[in-house]
């Protein structure tokens, strides 16, 4: 039975006590839940009508086929095919396992294309139950207020008796959607569903069983707003709280209860829902996950899209010709397999107004820069600046982050994906070691994109590399152009900058007992990947000095203060033992060390000599590893 109503401001009934199942006996009452329905179609009593306030509390704009979302992203006839027929077997499968489904994938891949289609085709096999499309955007649908009742009014249109039961709980308490998400998922669909089923009046089997839930990620935590995704990070943190609030209660109530229906969440891989369906969370082991991004390669479907968009063009300017081939096969090539930058390209291209064919030329040839008027990636822009920023306050609010620039450790970490270039550096340094190299702590780069992870991810190839994989090509040129990245643009210089105070940090704080050393490289008490970092530290340090303009000359100064060459000069017999060590490298080191010192020695004339002593002592000392080695060769030779 539902409790009581106390609050003196609900209206109260005052009717004859009801008796249940007289002369019954050996019948026991656990588990049910009484409501006063009124089924007769009379006027009955009207002080508090239960459904008209259920409406009041609801999202009408949320609905698959609502107004607001008129013309709605969905999938072509023949796209999408493989994993559309995944989703609906698992929907209509009775026996599948979990009846839960999430998927996860890339901003731009197609999720709510996806869940719309599926939508329609649950409601014309009559088992779509409810769906609610989230938006940022929407005030109605970006948090978790409304998203209950909307569910429960869905189902009541679907069976009268269910909707009479749940008018009757409304009625019987009027502050239920005050009350907490699960509370109010009890007491709306699931003793409604209960009673449904304990009454016997209908079969439940028939009852519509597929509910839908798109954009879980889009769901902020802002009632009264309109804005966009918020960057405030509180703002970011109370639409977390709702996402996770919004996913335990559909376990403890709907799955636990073992209730009939099917769930179908689609989102961004965001920390809610990647958080909830990681190695011992929450969902793991009731949902069945399809990583939208991974499995599916969409490239087929991408170049139908175009294709047949393109023909509708060239019939409206009656010129079939305007386009290639080789036209459509670029564009899908620069999509990176994510749906939104073919979307795009075609909505700008498809300008009623403007020649086509000039704009297909502007996307297939477009530099940006400066002062250039078109841009046909703009709202791709706006996606990609949104997410950073997000991103930057958030990782950039922990108090253990501060001073860190979460801009300057991204870029990075794209440069190690794009290629190190400039310096010696590994070319493509694995990801952990970079962030060691940064002198960040252990897995650092799995915060650093905790945030972002609806356009990159971190991958393991099969010997344990960790890499940094972005989603989207058109991702990564934003980040490489200053006129579309605007403020959030981080020049690859200050990335050497960084790297180069790093490496001298990172030798100044080795935990090391530099006077008593062991004899090889791999005998240092330190983790692997540290020896690693470390030794990528002393190799590279004069490359990174003796070219970087950014560096200030005063942090050579405390690097030689504190005794850094002197560590590199314990290290080095270690290194020249080391199976990367090579005579030309070492030749490359010596001349950085001294385009270093010329360029120092007018400015820092006290640390220049301190260093030009270390590339004396070091030339020297190499001079004589290689006649020792040189003899070692020879006698290696007369033995032979």
């Amino acid at each position: 039975m539902l409790p009581p109503d106390d609050d003196p401001a609900v209206p109260r009934v005052h009717r004859s006590p009801t008796t249940f199942l007289a002369g019954a006996s050996g019948f026991r009452m656990r588990d049910i839940h009484y409501y006063e329905v009124n089924t007769s179609g009379d006027a009955g009593d009207r002080s508090i009508d239960g459904w008209a306030l259920l409406l009041e509390n609801i999202a009408p704009n949320a609905l698959h086929n609502s107004k607001a979302r008129y013309d709605a992203p969905k999938c072509d006839e023949d796209t999408r095919v493989e994993v559309i027929d995944e989703i609906m077997e698992r929907i209509r499968d009775p026996d599948a396992p979990q009846r839960l489904l999430c998927m996860t994938g890339a901003a731009g891949s197609g999720k709510s294309a996806l869940q719309q289609t599926v939508a329609e085709r649950c409601t014309k096999s009559g088992i779509l139950s409810a769906a609610f499309f989230l938006s940022s955007t929407d005030p109605t649908r970006n948090n978790i207020s409304f998203i209950v009742p909307t569910i429960a009014y869905q189902m009541g249109l679907k069976h009268d008796i269910f909707r009479s039961f749940v008018a009757a709980a409304v009625k019987h308490d009027p502050y239920i959607f005050s009350q907490s998400l699960q509370s109010q998922m009890d007491i709306l669909i699931v003793r409604p569903f209960e009673s449904v089923r304990g009454s016997q009046q209908i079969g439940t089997s028939t009852f519509p069983y597929a509910i839908l839930i798109d954009g879980l990620d889009e769901c902020n935590g802002l009632p009264n707003t309109s804005a966009i995704t918020p960057v405030n990070v509180e703002d970011r943190r109370r639409g977390e709280d709702q996402q996770e609030e919004l996913l335990a209660a559909i376990k403890h109530c709907i799955l636990d209860n073992d209730l009939p229906f099917r769930i179908f969440i689609a989102s961004r891989p965001e920390w809610a829902i990647h958080t909830a369906l990681a190695p011992r969370g929450l969902l793991r082991e009731v949902a069945y996950h399809i990583q939208l991004s991974d499995k599916y390669d969409a490239s087929a479907d991408m170049y139908r899209y175009l294709w047949r968009r393109f023909e509708d063009i060239g019939l409206r300017i009656g010129n079939p010709q305007w386009f290639s081939e080789g036209d459509i096969e670029t564009l899908v090539g620069a999509a990176s397999g994510q749906f939104i930058y073919v979307a795009t390209a075609y909505k700008y291209i498809s300008e009623r107004r403007a020649s086509p064919a000039e704009r297909l030329k502007i996307v297939l040839t477009w530099t940006p820069h400066e002062r250039q008027a078109t841009r046909p990636f703009e709202a791709l822009d706006r996606l990609y600046t949104n997410i950073l920023l997000v991103a930057k306050n958030a990782y950039e609010a922990v108090d253990s982050h501060h001073g860190r620039d979460f801009l300057l450790l991204f870029k990075a970490h794209h440069m190690g994906v794009t290629g190190f270039h400039r310096y010696a550096i590994q070319e493509h340094p694995a990801a952990d070691l970079l962030s060691t190299l940064l002198c960040l702590e252990a897995r650092a780069e799995e915060t650093l994109i905790s945030d972002l992870r609806s356009l990159v991810a971190l991958q393991t190839d099969g010997h344990g590399v960790v890499s940094l994989r972005l989603y989207h090509k058109s991702f990564s040129d934003f980040l490489q152009e200053p006129s579309r990245a605007k403020d959030l643009f981080v020049p690859q210089d200050r990335v050497y900058d960084h790297l180069a105070s790093c490496f001298m940090q990172h030798l100044i704080e080795c935990p090391l007992d530099f006077d008593s050393l062991p004899v090889e490289w791999e005998e240092l008490p330190l983790p692997k990947l540290y020896r690693h970092s470390l030794e990528e530290a002393v190799y590279y340090l004069p490359s990174f000095l003796s070219d970087i303009d950014g560096i200030d000359d005063d942090e050579v100064v405390g690097f030689t203060q504190n005794g850094g060459w002197q560590k590199i000069n314990n290290l080095l017999p270690l290194l020249f033992r080391s199976v990367r060590y090579s005579r030309d490298r070492f030749d490359r080191w010596i001349t950085a060390l001294h385009y270093l010192t010329d360029r120092l020695k007018a400015r820092k004339s006290e640390a220049t000599a301190v260093i030009s002593v270390f590339v004396d002592k070091w030339e020297n000392d190499h001079k004589q590893y290689k006649d020792e080695q040189d003899i070692e060769n020879l006698d290696s030779d007369f033995s032979e």
